[in-house]
């Protein structure tokens, strides 16, 4: 029986099939991150797979991560197609670099979770937090409950760490 629940307007739903997605979204739910860790590469993958990208080896396990990193790539959201996003125009969507396996398996490979930018309990952010976020901005994981073992992974902004002067922003109005 697929997984289905309620965001912010929109129905969500993982299919009986699509296993790997079901327990990455259950780990999630729990408030845990976890990712697939492929036994004859030692590597980790994201997004969940059936295959490791790099040996094409089915076996994996499930192993705990660190959703901590830095701001990767932005988008700002001024224009939303969704309805159910309209009051919450301007948004921002991040891709992140997680600490964990950096350079791995080259020098310019990286993990790389897309989420919203949201403040720490889990509410989209203001526009003078989206403001102050840009390129090389650390950031830690937090999770938005969806259903019952359904959860979304997003980013606020990690106020533990050392935060650059300057994040690199596109230019402003």
């Amino acid at each position: 029986m697929p997984i289905q629940g309620e965001y912010m307007g929109m129905m969500l739903t993982i299919d009986d099939v699509d296993k790997e997605n079901r327990e990455f979204f259950r780990h999630c739910a729990e408030g845990t991150f976890h990712l697939q860790k492929g036994k004859e590469s030692g590597l980790l993958r994201y997004p969940p797979t059936t295959a490791c990208p790099w040996t094409r080896d089915r076996d994996y396990d499930w192993v705990p991560v660190e959703g901590k990193g830095e701001v990767h790539s932005y988008a700002e959201v001024h224009h939303p197609i969704q309805p159910a996003f309209r009051e919450k125009v301007p948004y921002m969507v991040l891709v992140v670099d997680l600490d964990t396996q950096k350079g791995e398996p080259t020098e310019h490979e990286a993990l790389r979770v897309a989420g919203n930018l949201v403040t720490a309990d889990g509410e989209f952010a203001p526009p003078e937090m989206i403001k102050s976020v840009g390129i090389g901005t650390r950031v830690r994981m937090v999770f938005s409950d969806v259903t019952d073992g359904f959860a979304l992974p997003q980013w606020t902004i990690d106020e533990d760490a050392d935060q650059p002067e300057n994040p690199w922003r596109y230019p402003q109005e």
